[in-house]
């Protein structure tokens, strides 16, 4: 028991630093500073997984296997043998996401698993200032993130994971690479079923961007070669604090039968000011689910629904986002459990 005071003593203090951070972003009197957009590769912050998208993003504590990784990597430590998971998002601005990862439990208490982001801008014509209508010419933005993740189950109770996540971002011609680090933990405290969860995502160096898009046409005085290239500032990675909480107001997943589960977010971007989310799943003998959630203090997200069939070794979901005056996005996900 003394052991989980002190785990517990440290969210609390992981929250209330948090907090703090958060009020310091805000100066006295009706004029507000903030960190918005002070970040790149802001991409890393779209959610993705079917389950939490339709519980409003609370899935730090309540992430089971490959879908909630992108949430906290100790959810891979829920995996009973083998998964599979994929995923594809109709996003906003005929923009596409899609998640592919496969997750495996090497030992009794070790996981490993894979897990590919990936998003798609889709074609795009190019413009300049003489060719305002277009040039002919077509480009994309296609963005990548790709996951080695290990878990660990310490205790029947604590779970632990980390993954290192080598990114890229792509603009026609110009481009960014790096890599950087997600740590997560999902505590069982014992009390009431709550379980408890925290997670750092995006802990890495800052980036910079290079490519033939930056080259420069110059006079052959100023270069031999007549060409000069820009160079970009660098940018600090969105990181992101998370805390998050669960509980079964009834049932549980070892006892079949119905269960309701609720569970809610604090999340802290260290480029933006800190927002929340909540959301609930009814579950039907572990076959039937139906969801439901919301993001609080989110500029453009609100309500969220979905829902999901599982038979045997197959499992399928439904996601459902309004995103205010950016419209609704639609996600479909499938996992095989093997």
């Amino acid at each position: 028991m003394r052991s989980s005071h002190h785990i517990l003593l440290t969210l609390i203090i992981f929250f209330g630093i948090g907090l703090c951070q958060d009020e310091e972003d805000v100066t006295e009197g009706t004029d507000a500073v903030t960190k918005v957009a002070t970040s790149a590769a802001n991409w890393l912050k779209v959610e993705s997984g079917t389950r939490g998208i339709s519980m409003g993003g609370s899935q730090v504590a309540s992430g089971r296997g490959l879908s909630g990784a992108y949430y906290n990597p100790a959810s891979i430590a829920f995996i009973t043998g083998s998964e599979a998971y994929f995923s594809k998002s109709a996003y906003i601005a005929g923009i596409t996401h899609n998640t592919l990862g496969y997750g495996t439990k090497l030992t009794p208490t070790d996981y490993f698993g894979l897990h590919l982001f990936y998003l798609d801008s889709g074609e795009m014509e190019v413009t300049t200032v003489p060719s305002p209508d277009g040039t002919g010419e077509y480009f994309r933005v296609l963005d990548v993130s790709l996951r080695l993740i290990y878990g660990k189950q310490l205790t029947d109770r604590l779970r632990i994971g980390g993954a290192i996540k080598y990114i890229r971002e792509q603009i026609y011609t110009t481009h960014m690479q790096s890599f950087v680090f997600d740590l997560g933990s999902n505590f069982n405290t014992g009390i009431y079923g709550i379980i408890l969860g925290m997670s750092v995502s995006n802990f890495g160096p800052d980036i910079q961007f290079s490519g033939k898009g930056l080259n420069v046409q110059v006079a052959d005085t100023t270069d031999i070669s007549g060409m000069l290239s820009k160079i970009t500032e660098k940018f600090s990675v969105p990181l992101v604090f998370r805390l998050g909480i669960q509980k079964d107001i009834f049932g549980s997943d070892e006892k079949g039968g119905s269960r309701l589960t609720v569970s809610a977010d604090a999340i802290n971007p260290i480029d933006y000011t800190m927002y929340g989310g909540i959301g609930v799943e009814y579950s039907w003998r572990d076959m039937a689910f139906i969801r439901g959630g919301t993001h609080l203090l989110h500029d453009t997200a609100g309500l969220s629904l979905g829902g999901g069939l599982k038979w045997k070794i197959i499992a399928v979901d439904y996601a459902y986002v309004n995103y205010g005056i950016l419209e609704e996005t639609h996600q479909f996900g499938i996992s095989l459990e093997f």
